[in-house]
């Protein structure tokens, strides 16, 4: 068994939470990216627009708009930390 030494800390259970989510995150975030950029690269937008169910096409751009301005509000409370 490993011996744990007095300064290393254990992580609480919400870290390991937060730690498990960011990873499942990032990993989904690559995700859509590789599929978006195939899409991109293999059909048209008006080809993507005429063969897609538009209504769910609708909800996808509304959930990733939503998605993007989550980003770039924690960019931006970064920059902010950054300058204090």
């Amino acid at each position: 068994m490993k011996k744990v030494r007095e300064n290393d800390q254990s992580l609480k259970i919400e870290e390991v939470r937060v730690i498990a989510d960011l990873r499942i995150m990032h990993s989904k975030v690559n995700e859509l990216f590789q599929v978006v950029s195939s899409l991109k690269r293999r059909h048209s937008e008006a080809a993507i627009r005429k063969y897609s169910d538009r209504q769910a096409l609708e909800e996808d751009i509304k959930r990733v708009d939503e998605i993007y301005l989550w980003f770039v509000a924690v960019k931006e409370q970064g920059l902010r930390l950054t300058k204090k």
